[in-house]
């Protein structure tokens, strides 16, 4: 029932990791997968029936609701670790949602993984278990050692690891043969510890999260505007005449924005959506916690508008959108802002010339929308007063991600929809954190500007070149050029791309730490030395010499608030993310003057020092404990650019071809609603209708009929890489689905397999996870029929 990966590579064939029998990566079930047509509101009833659902499983019918009025309250709880959808403004008791209560249930659980666990089971055996099973024995308990002659971890004193770290760092040759990985779970305290660890060791080797997700929408700002960020914040949403919401399906990845979208609706405000694939979040909604709405069963529209644009034809929408707004103008000047373009824009011109250039029948057939759909949009934005635009993966993870978001940019621009209330560029951060973890210095191409202030600050000497991203790191791995690989969080080996190749390369590397708080695949691909270091969760109380701690984290539109733990921790031998790091840094920098084991006594002194180094955290400690803290400064929501020009700029970028051959299929990956990250809480997917399936393909019932595939039958997907190999999963269940002729769609991590080391985008460094070029055919090792 389920698939088994394939790499038919060439010049080079790619083992994948060990799997189990069946090859799956979720729960292990009998049940039979079906797929019905899901017809209901987003959020309301079905998400309280999977609430309660998880909070009996996960055994936390006390813990649970505790946390639920803990969560995201101003200073005195702790942040929900999901997503990093800012806090309600106006005081809502309840700004939670279903995936934030999995993530603190999944957190919260009473099941433990100590010693006796690993004397049960070797590496090799767990090697075999699906993903989910290996996450749901329950909390790591104690810092554990991989012991090769056993085949198993063994516990080791926090010291002896810390000093086996130090004595690996030392011992390297330079010290860019290290990589230092962050996840986005961790708080801007032990963030600012990590960077500043890797730099006086002498490296910006700092690959992150992001740089598989948001690196094109960073650098596509940073150019446009001079900052990295969005400048819209949750008031502008609740202000604006018209939202754009590109590439997010926002009931699994941001539920909370559901309730900006419901008031939005119901205020009059447009709406308009724009993806492949029409997701519950597009429709209606019932939030939770309007609770007449909840017992009347009464919905709210969440959309206006909805296009489905081909994979990667967003950029041809907007392009089409500014041609109309152009031609508009030519009769009605209002239709543009001009008194906004000449004082704060540059390379108008040379804009209007592209957009002019470009035919009607180029956009349409890039967009895969008629011209009349984009006429829509267009008229839409034309009569809005007030316009943002959001986005989210299925724009910034393609190989244009970069000009996509520059247009995006241009768009506001021609109306001056910047600066000001209800308006501006809003990208939507996946993972709690990750948005503060760039702002705390993980960057490895930071500026000469941060650096001179850290190295003043700190009495250091930070190195200069430029680091490795993700994908860089991969590789290095592979090569021999990256001996030691430190993990704080995440799951690194199922989140990069080209899963064997990753696991290879992690294998080869001399030693790999990895902070977690629970088992994973990364623990079990691990180097010829590896520790597994458990850390305390958000959920928990972190005490250290000067009294509980409170961490600081940043939501994606740069709101920077405290995050208090409420819960005994799962073990007395979990240390904080501070504590781990100022452990490593001390055994691998004997010599440095850095006052680590200050700075864990009282995370104050941590902020203190990160309020002279960084720009908008000054008087931290202070402005933290304010009512939901304090939004960092953007300079371009004043109107002020730190562009080589002192303006907005407008990017005239050719259009990119995203037809693809005949034959071929555009492929995204994407998570399914009862997912998060890498981790999987069921094979279940509500908001699609599926149940019981995760190895499966989305296609439009049109691209079916021409490759005489039926209805669940198993298909083989192939896709071609950059480089001209070939990576193959087999026995996948082909369903029909809504999405647009040449698409089809799949969850990762499990297509991770299909995207090679070398399919990464040349703009942005970001693997191609939205825009693979694969073929599918009725499987050719069991049929077509089950």
């Amino acid at each position: 029932m389920t698939a088994s990966d394939v790499n038919e590579s060439a010049p080079a064939e790619h083992a994948e990791p060990p799997r189990t029998p069946d090859g799956g990566m979720g729960p292990t079930t009998d049940k039979k997968p079906s797929q019905v047509h899901y017809h209901h509101p987003a959020a309301g009833w079905g998400a309280a029936k999977s609430v309660t659902h998880v909070l009996l499983k996960e055994r936390a019918l006390v813990d649970g609701p505790r946390a639920i009025f803990r969560m995201n309250h101003e200073n005195t709880g702790f942040d929900c670790p999901g997503c990093a959808w800012p806090d309600d403004t106006k005081g809502l008791k309840l700004d939670i949602c279903e995936n934030g209560i999995k993530h603190v249930t999944w957190e919260m659980t009473p099941k433990r993984v100590g010693a006796d666990f690993f004397a049960a089971h070797t590496v090799s055996e767990l090697s075999t278990w699906t993903d989910f099973a290996l996450e749901d024995q329950g909390r790591l308990t104690e810092p554990l050692a991989y012991d090769a002659a056993s085949d198993r971890y063994l516990p080791i004193d926090w010291q002896q690891a810390f000093d086996l770290i130090g004595a690996e760092l030392r011992a390297l040759d330079n010290p860019n043969q290290a990589a230092f990985y962050t996840s986005g779970r961790l708080g801007n305290e032990a963030t600012f510890l990590y960077q500043l660890m890797a730099r006086e060791f002498g490296t910006n080797n700092l690959p992150d999260c992001s740089n598989m997700c948001h690196e094109a929408s960073g650098r596509a700002l940073q150019a446009a505007l001079g900052t990295g960020k969005g400048t819209a914040d949750l008031k502008d949403w609740e202000t604006a005449d018209a939202l754009f919401i590109m590439g997010v399906n926002a009931a699994s990845n941001a539920p909370r924005m559901l309730t900006a979208l419901a008031e939005a609706y119901r205020r009059g405000a447009q709406i308009v959506h724009i993806n492949p694939l029409v997701e519950a979040a597009a429709t209606r909604t019932i939030v939770p916690h309007d609770i007449t709405d909840m017992a009347l069963f009464k919905s709210t529209r969440t959309s206006t508008l909805n296009l489905q644009v081909r994979a990667g034809g967003d950029m041809a929408l907007m392009r089409g959108i500014a041609k109309a707004v152009l031609e508009e103008s030519e009769h009605d000047p209002k239709a543009l802002d001009r008194e906004f373009i000449d004082r704060h824009t540059h390379g108008f011109d040379a804009y209007r010339a592209v957009c002019e250039a470009t035919p009607w029948k180029e956009l349409e057939l890039q967009s895969g929308l008629t011209r009349a759909e984009i006429l829509k949009a267009a008229d839409i934005y034309s009569r809005s007063d007030r316009t943002l635009i959001s986005w989210c993966l299925g724009v910034s993870q393609h190989e244009h991600g970069v000009d996509t978001i520059r247009e995006i940019v241009n768009v506001l621009l021609l109306r001056g929809n910047l600066g000001r209330e209800g308006a501006g560029p809003s990208p939507v951060r996946g993972h709690s954190n990750v948005q503060g973890n760039r702002t705390c210095g993980i960057d490895h191409r930071p500026t000469e500007a941060f650096l001179r202030r850290l190295d003043d600050v700190c009495g250091i000497e930070s190195p200069r070149p430029h680091g490795m991203d993700t994908v860089a790191t991969v590789a290095a791995m592979h090569e021999g050029k990256v001996k030691v690989f430190v993990g704080m969080g995440g799951n690194f080996a199922l989140a990069a791309p080209d899963t064997p190749y990753t696991a290879e390369g992690l294998g080869r590397c001399e030693l790999t730490v990895h902070v977690s708080t629970k088992l994973n695949r990364s623990h079990l691909v691990h180097g010829k030395k590896a520790l597994i270091l458990p850390c305390l969760g958000r959920t928990e109380k972190d005490h250290q010499r000067h009294g509980v701690q409170a961490t600081s984290v940043e939501d994606s539109m740069s709101m920077v608030h405290l995050s208090l733990g409420m819960k005994r921790p799962a073990s007395r031998d979990l240390l904080s993310e501070p504590a781990i790091i100022a452990g490593m840094a001390r055994a691998t920098l004997p010599d440095s003057s850095t006052p680590w084991e200050h700075y864990v006594e009282d995370y104050d002194r941590i902020r203190d020092t990160m309020a002279q180094v960084l720009d908008g955290f000054e008087d931290f400690n202070r402005r933290v404990r304010l009512p939901l803290g304090f939004r960092i400064r953007q300079p371009a929501r004043e109107l002020v650019f730190l562009t080589p020009t002192g303006r907005a700029e407008f990017s005239a970028a050719p259009l990119p071809d995203v037809v693809p051959e005949d034959g071929t299929l555009i492929l995204q990956t994407m998570r399914s609603h009862d997912q998060w990250n890498t981790t999987i809480y069921s094979d279940d997917d509500r908001y699609r209708g599926i149940k019981n399936l995760r190895t499966l393909v989305f296609m439009n019932r049109a691209d079916m009929r021409a490759r005489h595939i039926k209805d669940g039958s198993l298909v083989d997907i192939t896709a071609t890489a950059k480089d001209g190999t070939r990576r193959t999963l087999r026995q996948y269940h082909a369903l029909p689905y809504d999405v647009p002729r040449s698409c089809a769609a799949g969850y990762m991590p499990e297509m991770n397999a299909l995207i090679a080391a070398s399919d990464y985008s040349v703009q942005s460094d970001q693997p191609l996870m939205k825009s693979l070029k694969v073929t599918i055919s009725p499987s050719r090792t069991a049929g077509q029929e089950e």
